[in-house]
């Protein structure tokens, strides 16, 4: 039987030739398992983790656990003679804290670009948060053996392990195993976007092969040096310089592309993806120039979940009220110096119209840290770097996020939630919306006290930023889950211990 060809004619006029029979044969379902593994990275619950830091993250802990198990066990005896080990619960749990401390401040994030004394200064900041969450879980728990001794040879171990492994990772893994060969094809704009990106970080995931030219004449936008010839196999080329997937990126999507190619190298393993799937993928966003009302509505996520929201409001209530109760101090201290400052006047609390859920506006609680008069005039501004409107106080409460405490209490009335996309001002919301319409979609869920953008994109102060951010923003409503609000949350800790971002 002959080898049934599919071409541009099967298609209804006028639409593209990847979104309906080729996009399901070729692109695959856009449905994906809760765990979905491959090289580079690995999904898990919906958001995409890279598998070299999630290997090194195993790696650790087990070392970690290993070494100074080994340790409390011979040591300890020769050391202090009359103390009993430490049963293996209590190693499991200080490496558990441990581990969840290096989260936190940001050592297992892969768009980290510390160099050697920055990674030692975080690993010493994870080391002192983890004793101190030690030292207050086990003031619940008194019927322990865990003590200073203990807790010292854990850590003097715990640090051996971490620096070994830590300079084997970068020295002989990073950005060298479990990545995903690609090729590219297309050479006009959408492609460009996958040739500009050069940084490390970006490239962690991936090795690029090069660029294909499409049937079709397309204009060069990336470097000439990359572009292959592939002549007329093109799926024994791929196999020959063992592709692992295939990027279609081409500028024109209602030209003839090489389909039968395409399948012949779907069939024989080789992974066939759009550009924009490839950047949510790599890039943990919602590329705003490739995106088209097609994907959106085929792509998986954007999902509505009675189970999950209920969860999420659970988790929401709980985590709110103990850092209402854990932040007491901190909120008193703010206060007073909120109203010694300005002697009483403009108050301690500000109120500001934002926009919530589904477009309703709300009133946002934060502690006032610029002056009484900052908008006399009636204009809504951006806050800019070094803002002249920012009081003395204010500088400190919003280089440390304690200017945001107050929010809290809005997450109690169900007017935010703790992870979502930060909520913006009226005026802006409608100026944004009319730049790109796909704005209103980041108002499908509640706004939070901190989101994806606010960990991926420095602050914004402008139009621009604000489209930037939106891509993240987009990506966290595509792909929300509980485990993706709990890794952000971790990592938020990160922005306030090294004051990423505020102005």
């Amino acid at each position: 039987m002959e080898k049934k060809r599919f071409t541009d004619k099967e298609l209804v006029p006028g639409e593209a030739p990847l979104l309906e029979k080729e996009a399901s044969l070729l692109v695959g379902a856009r449905k994906l398992p809760r765990f979905h593994c491959c090289k580079g990275k690995f999904r898990l619950f919906g958001h995409y983790v890279h598998a070299q830091f999630l290997l090194l993250l195993a790696v650790e802990f087990l070392a970690v656990l290993i070494a100074s198990h080994l340790t409390l066990k011979t040591a300890l005896p020769f050391l202090y003679p009359v103390l009993m080990p430490a049963p293996p619960r209590e190693t499991l749990l200080a490496s558990a804290f441990l581990m969840a401390t290096m989260i936190a401040v940001g050592l297992y994030d892969t768009r980290q670009r510390e160099q050697f004394a920055g990674i030692v200064f975080r690993l010493a900041t994870a080391f002192l948060l983890s004793t101190l969450i030690l030292w207050a879980w086990y003031q619940l728990y008194t019927n322990n053996l865990w003590d200073v001794k203990r807790h010292a040879l854990f850590t003097l171990s715990a640090l051996v392990v971490l620096t070994f492994t830590r300079l084997l990772f970068y020295r002989f893994v990073d950005g060298r195993v479990l990545l995903r060969r690609i090729l590219v094809l297309g050479t006009g704009k959408r492609a460009s976007y996958i040739d500009r990106l050069r940084r490390k970080s970006d490239k962690r995931g991936f090795q690029l092969v090069g660029f294909v030219p499409p049937p079709s004449c397309e204009a060069i936008h990336v470097d000439s040096s990359r572009i292959l010839d592939t002549g007329k196999t093109f799926c024994d080329f791929s196999l020959a310089k063992e592709v692992d997937e295939i990027v279609i990126a081409v500028d024109d999507r209602r030209q003839k592309l090489p389909i039968d190619e395409l399948l012949d190298c779907r069939m024989s393993g080789i992974e066939v993806t759009d550009a924009i799937d490839f950047f949510e993928r790599e890039m943990a966003l919602i590329h705003l120039d490739l995106v088209q009302p097609g994907w959106l509505m085929y792509a998986d996520g954007f999902k509505r979940d009675l189970l999950r929201d209920l969860v999420k409001r659970s988790f929401d209530l709980l985590v709110s009220c103990t850092l209402l109760l854990l932040s007491s101090p901190i909120s008193l201290l703010a206060v007073l110096a909120i109203y010694l400052e300005d002697r009483g006047s403009g108050g301690v609390l500000y109120r500001q119209e934002r926009i919530g859920l589904n477009g309703a506006p709300f009133e946002v609680l934060k502690f006032r840290s610029m002056r009484p008069d900052a908008e006399a005039d009636g204009r809504a501004r951006w806050a800019q770097k070094e803002d002249p409107r920012v009081t003395r106080v204010g500088k400190f409460i919003r280089k440390y996020r304690i200017d945001e405490i107050p929010q809290l209490w809005n997450v109690l009335r169900g007017d935010m939630s703790l992870v979502g996309p930060r909520p913006e001002r009226p005026h802006f919301v409608s100026r944004l919306m009319e730049i790109n319409p796909l704005y209103r979609e980041r108002h499908r869920v509640k706004p939070g006290l901190t989101g994806w953008a606010q960990l991926s994109y420095p602050y914004g102060s402008s139009d621009q930023d604000a489209m930037q951010k939106l891509q993240y923003d987009l990506y966290y409503v595509k792909n929300a889950s509980l485990f993706f609000d709990v890794l952000i949350l971790m990592q938020t800790v990160e922005v306030v211990l090294f004051r990423k971002g505020a102005r």
